[in-house]
């Protein structure tokens, strides 16, 4: 499985080579690059799950050309507890902390 700029490539034990844009998949969309590498596989490749950003998609869907059915209410609460993460991070950096540097 490979994440280009804007499309996700799996291919299949067959042969077969699918290619789906990212746009399909806001979580992977918004995703950092780190974020994207940090994949697994599970019920034999038969899904695959991003832990970092709580995503899953299955090669069946993928097959039939299924979009994230994820709401935009859901899509937009996991937005806002991403930015209030990285808010938290960026206080945390070495360079803010008192006697760093």
């Amino acid at each position: 499985m490979e994440i280009k700029e804007d499309r996700l490539v799996v291919e299949l034990v067959d042969g077969r080579i699918l290619m789906v844009p990212l746009v399909w998949y806001p979580r992977l969309w918004h995703a950092t690059p780190e974020e994207r590498k940090q994949f697994e596989l599970l019920a034999d490749g038969e899904i695959i799950h991003w832990p970092l950003i709580d995503e899953d998609l299955s090669v069946e869907g993928l097959l039939a050309g299924r979009r994230s059915g994820e709401s935009p209410d859901s899509f937009s609460k996991w937005r806002k507890s991403r930015s209030r993460r990285e808010t938290s991070d960026q206080k945390m950096e070495p360079d803010t902390l008192i006697g760093s540097g």
